[in-house]
Parts: C-alpha cells; sequence; structure tokens
C-alpha cells in the first residue's frame, strides 16, 4: 500500500523544540521545520515538481484516501480520533468567523470585500489554531503546517478559490498524516468527517462572498471549484448494486442519495448554483455519466487529476513547499 511507503519514508527523527537541526542523545539529526515557500516560478519548474517528494506524498496521499472510501457511504461508521474531534472544532471555528464577518454593501456583484476580512481573521490565527493538534514534540510545526491551511480557503487578492486552494487543504491534512497526527485508522474520517465539513465551509465563502473560479474553464471544467470529492466520491459508488454513472444527473437519485455519497452531494450544490439543462452548464461531468462503470470513471478522474491539476502550471506555481512536502528529488 502506497501509505506504507509513505510513512517509512515521513517518519521525522526527533523534531526539536525550536526546529534547529540538531542531534539528540542518540545521535540522531533533529528535524528542522521550514516556513512553506514557492519553488515553481516557471513552467521550466514543472519537471522539478513531478519527480519531488512533494508530489511523491501528495499523490501517493490523496490515492490512498481514493482506495479507503472505495465502496462505502459517508455515513458509515468510522473511528474518530481527538485529533479528527479537535480539526473539526478548527473548521467550526472558520464556520462561525463567516457568521461573524457579514458581506458589505458594494457595487461589484462578485467578489465581496468582507472576505479579506474572514480571511486575515485566519491569518493571525491560523498558527494557535493549528498549535494544539500537535504533540509538544512536534510544536515547532506548527508555522509550516498551519501555512497549508490558510492556503486552502482561497485568494485574500483575487477573492477566489479553485481546485489549488483545495489542493493545499489536502496537503494539510497530508502534512498531519506524516507527522503521524493521523495514521491508517483514521482514513475515513479524514474525507467523511474532516473534508465534507471543509467542503461546507469552503461553499458557505463561495455563497456568502460570492468567490469567483480560480482559473476557471468554464463549461469545460469538471466543477468551478472543486476536484477531490468526485474524484473520491466516484470511489465509493465502485461497485455499487444500484447507481450507475448515468443515474447521477438524475435529480431524485440526488436527493434520495446526496448525504451518503460525495459525488451526488457535489452534483447538488452545482444545481443550486447553476441553472438550465445539466448537459449544458456541466458538460464535463454530464459526459462522465454516459461512462458504463464507476471504476472506469474513478480511473478517468486519477488520469484528469493529474492532467489538469497537478500538471498544470497555473495551478502548481502556487503550491508551497517546506521540510514534510519537500521539492527536493524523491
Amino acid at each position: 500500500l502506497i501509505v506504507g511507503k509513505m510513512a517509512e519514508k515521513s517518519a521525522i527523527p526527533n523534531p526539536s523544540e525550536d526546529g534547529g537541526e540538531k542531534s539528540s542523545e542518540d545521535g540522531v539529526p533533529e528535524h528542522e521545520f521550514s516556513v512553506p515557500k514557492r519553488e515553481i516560478m516557471n513552467p521550466m519548474d514543472m519537471g522539478k515538481w513531478q519527480k519531488s517528494q512533494a508530489y511523491r506524498d501528495y499523490l501517493g496521499f490523496v490515492l490512498t484516501l481514493n482506495e479507503a472510501v472505495k465502496g462505502k457511504t459517508r455515513t458509515c461508521e468510522c473511528h474518530i480520533s481527538e485529533p479528527t474531534e479537535q480539526l473539526l472544532g478548527i473548521l467550526d471555528t472558520m464556520d462561525r468567523w463567516v457568521d461573524e464577518t457579514p458581506p458589505v454593501e458594494q457595487p461589484q456583484r462578485f467578489g465581496n470585500k468582507a472576505y479579506r476580512t474572514w480571511f486575515q481573521t485566519l491569518e493571525e490565527n491560523a498558527e494557535s489554531l493549528v498549535q494544539p493538534l500537535l504533540p509538544e514534540k512536534y510544536h515547532s510545526a506548527a508555522a509550516e503546517v498551519a501555512v497549508y491551511l490558510r492556503e486552502g480557503v482561497g485568494n485574500k487578492t483575487r477573492i477566489d478559490y479553485g481546485t489549488g486552494h483545495e489542493a493545499a487543504f489536502a496537503a494539510f491534512l497530508c502534512c498531519l498524516f506524516k507527522l503521524r497526527i493521523f495514521t491508517e485508522k483514521d482514513m475515513l474520517a479524514l474525507v467523511f468527517r474532516v473534508f465534507h465539513r471543509y467542503l461546507e465551509v469552503m461553499r458557505k465563502l463561495q455563497t456568502v462572498y460570492r468567490m469567483e473560479p480560480a482559473g476557471s474553464q468554464g463549461v469545460w471544467g469538471l466543477d468551478d471549484f472543486q476536484f477531490l470529492p468526485f474524484l473520491w466520491g466516484s470511489s465509493q459508488f465502485i461497485d455499487h448494486p444500484t447507481i450507475e454513472p448515468r443515474h447521477f444527473p438524475q435529480l431524485d437519485t440526488v436527493q434520495q442519495h446526496h448525504t451518503d455519497y460525495m459525488f451526488l452531494d457535489c452534483i447538488r450544490f452545482i444545481n443550486t448554483m447553476k441553472t438550465g439543462p445539466f448537459a449544458e452548464h456541466s458538460h464535463t461531468l454530464w459526459g462522465i455519466s454516459g461512462v458504463p462503470y464507476w471504476g472506469k470513471v474513478n480511473s478517468g478522474l486519477i488520469k484528469m487529476y493529474k492532467a489538469e491539476v497537478l500538471t498544470k502550471f497555473p495551478v502548481i506555481q502556487h503550491f508551497l513547499f517546506g521540510s514534510l512536502l519537500s521539492i527536493q528529488p524523491a
């Protein structure tokens, strides 16, 4: 399993209190955490990204979660650890801040400037939100890990949100996994509880502050804002006895099953945001409904994620690299 290999390579040797590269008593060098920064400055750097430890670990993490949710419903029984509860609490706090930061009156229809106030609150508090998730020996990792949480909610200047921001949040979860805050038994809860709650908060931001889709391909993209819930959501449907890909554009299927299946929950949200025939406003998804099997949908979406998100310079130029997700070659 990918995750096993990842865990072997991601064991962090005794980080010191101040994050400095010191030797512990047994002579093993201690881990030095670093605040993540940009490394992909132009399209020529994309090869460096695709050969990096970060690419291998991030994609491995996404695929491990894809495997974990295969054939399972979102409301199934799953292990809820204390860090999972704490992380859900962080997302609840972020949600509450939206209620406390109502949109302002402004002439522009899109991109309400109150979002910047909300974002600033997160920026100022991200590190102190993340700190309690970390055991004392990893407290010096808070500054590194918190960056991915902050990057995972959209862009403060442009007031937009897209798959690059979604990837930053998945990278945030990946960092916590590499620190062993989460382990293999938390996989279902990370998708079905944590990521689901994250999606709820992002949808609230998108609607309350009328956020623009970042780098949207319009009608030709999979979705204006998300990708991963379609990927993991299609895995949930593999070997489903009754629901086939051709059923997901049907309103009654969506109404009946959206709480159990992330894919249908995404379709439900699209239907609340867009009007007109589904085939016209969501052309790519409509095409997917013509694929005969969910296994084929899932493998197709993995290829599409690599091609449309992970190998696209406009998305990856914003990805940040530190000591946990490193630009060093794998």
